[in-house]
């Protein structure tokens, strides 16, 4: 599975964006799929993840209530809207995919086998 992560940019706090991940490959439409964040100098976290079918989402509680994660098999493309953004939401994103099929998708990025290249996002005060 290739992974192609798009959307971010520079907001104001208060503001929005909408982060797209699309992928290619068999089984892309059948693969659990997250969210990821990293900021500089820090560690690789959670953001939020979707199963196979977009029936199940998942979210760290940074974010929760902020932040949806939705998903178009027929696209194949993940999408995560960012309400209400923070300047601590400040980090390169990067979308994942699981390579089980049918999976319920998960918060520990070991769970993951692909990755995109991220998207910066970054917002200011």
């Amino acid at each position: 599975v290739q992974l192609q992560a798009s959307g971010g940019g520079l907001v104001q706090a208060g503001g929005s964006l909408r982060l797209t991940c699309v992928a290619s490959g068999r089984t892309s439409s059948t693969s659990a799929m997250g969210w990821f964040r990293q900021a500089p100098g820090k560690e690789r976290k959670f953001v939020a993840a979707i199963n196979w079918d977009g029936s199940s989402t998942i979210y760290a509680d940074s974010v929760k209530g902020r932040f949806t994660i939705s998903r178009d098999n027929a696209k194949s493309t993940v999408y995560l809207q960012m309400n209400s953004l923070k300047p601590e939401d400040t980090a390169v994103y990067l979308c994942a995919a699981d390579s089980r099929q049918y999976g319920s998708g998960y918060s520990t990025k070991l769970a993951y086998d692909f990755w995109g290249q991220g998207t910066q996002v970054t917002v200011s005060s």
